[in-house]
């Protein structure tokens, strides 16, 4: 059986074709992030992936320090720190047989950055794991995974956590 390859870029609000562009996982380090991985890998065996860390350009807690002159240069060391996480995830996804690379981001918020680069690169399904929160946990902390799949334009899988 041949893999049918495409170049087709997929415009934003356009729907994509699940075998048209690479997998856009989103990592984050978590177990239920590298669970993702293992699952991607193993219901799309050998496809290429684009293993995405994105970090937010300032947490609160930088936002004060840089305010009050404590510390300067968080944006810059949460990129760096999110292409290295991305890096980590990419070598797993490498080790379970995808064609990964990692690439990290600065986005806020984190669901819109990974649509973004899912439009960008054209990919065919985005991946991620869910933490299993509800009820009020998830209203008042959010959830990622909600508004990926909330705002999205082409397939989500979601990966739950595994049963403990």
């Amino acid at each position: 059986m041949t893999e049918k390859k495409t170049d087709a870029v997929i415009a934003p609000g356009q729907d994509a074709p699940i075998d048209g562009g690479p997998l856009l996982i989103a990592y984050d380090g978590s177990e239920p992030a590298r669970e993702a991985i293992d699952f991607a890998a193993s219901f799309f065996p050998r496809r290429e992936a684009v293993v995405l860390t994105v970090a937010a350009a300032v947490t609160v807690g930088e936002a004060y320090a840089e305010t009050f002159g404590v510390v300067q240069g968080y944006e810059e060391l949460n990129e760096s720190l999110a292409q290295d996480r991305a890096a980590e995830g990419a070598e797993r996804a490498r080790r379970c047989g995808l064609i990964a690379k990692g690439r990290g981001e600065i986005a806020v918020p984190t669901w819109q950055g990974i649509l973004d680069i899912a439009a960008e690169i054209g990919a065919s399904v985005i991946v991620m794991g869910a933490r299993g929160r509800s009820g009020a946990r998830e209203l008042l902390e959010g959830s990622v995974s909600h508004d990926v799949v909330k705002h999205a334009h082409r397939p989500v899988m979601i990966v739950p956590p595994r049963r403990r």
